[in-house]
């Protein structure tokens, strides 16, 4: 199962974390998603090609990411 490391940028409480967290968990395919404020961060397990919607998912949310290496 692929796994992806993403940087969450404009994160400031854990009332953002929630809101990445839920935002993420809603994309289909995702598995588990883990949020965390510092460093600001989500790791998410998922089927598939799933980069962009992940990552379109973080924006909608209000926030902007981008994949770590």
């Amino acid at each position: 199962m692929p796994k992806m490391n993403l940087r969450i940028d404009g994160m400031s409480c854990d009332a953002c974390v929630a809101r990445v967290k839920k935002a993420l968990a809603a994309v289909v395919g995702v598995h588990c998603t883990h949020v965390e404020l510092d460093p600001p961060r989500a790791v998410v397990d998922y089927d598939g090609d799933k980069a962009e919607q992940l990552l379109a998912a973080v924006t909608a949310a209000g926030y902007s990411g981008c994949a770590e290496s």
